[in-house]
């Protein structure tokens, strides 16, 4: 099987440290926090403004790439469930996406709200959402 390189264009600095204090997802109370890009990536960021809606693309560093099954949202109660059909973290390719507003730029940090991921989480993309940009 094939592989594929990676490289992060950035990584979240936040006050979730550990998987049991990150909410399941961005709009459950995650704190606001830091996307630092990498300075190469500077250019790329450029045209990010405050009051932006992104698509983060994380790496979920921290994931269990052997789980295929889980119980949705950690709830005993619920079947198992093809993790393909869940928004796990644990899965064979730990790649988180994350919709969140920008609330601040300063450089190569980007301020935004709702985003669920821990500190030290590699960013792999950020992209606008679908409808929000003018043709280029």
């Amino acid at each position: 099987m094939a592989e594929y390189v990676l490289r992060p264009v950035g990584r979240v600095e936040s006050t979730l440290r550990n998987r049991s204090d990150a909410p399941n997802q961005g709009d459950e109370g995650a704190p606001d926090c830091t996307i630092t890009l990498e300075p190469g990536y500077a250019t790329a960021g450029r045209d990010i403004a405050a009051g932006s809606e992104l698509l983060v693309l994380t790496w979920l560093d921290r994931a269990d790439r052997d789980v295929q099954e889980v119980r949705p949202r950690g709830n005993p109660d619920r079947p198992e469930t093809g993790v393909f059909s869940t928004r796990s973290p644990d899965r064979p390719n730990p790649i988180g996406l994350h919709r969140v507003t920008v609330l601040d730029v300063d450089g190569t940090r980007l301020r935004v709200r709702g985003l669920e991921a821990l500190d030290g989480t590699p960013v792999i993309d950020l992209k606008p959402p679908l409808g929000r940009v003018a043709e280029r």
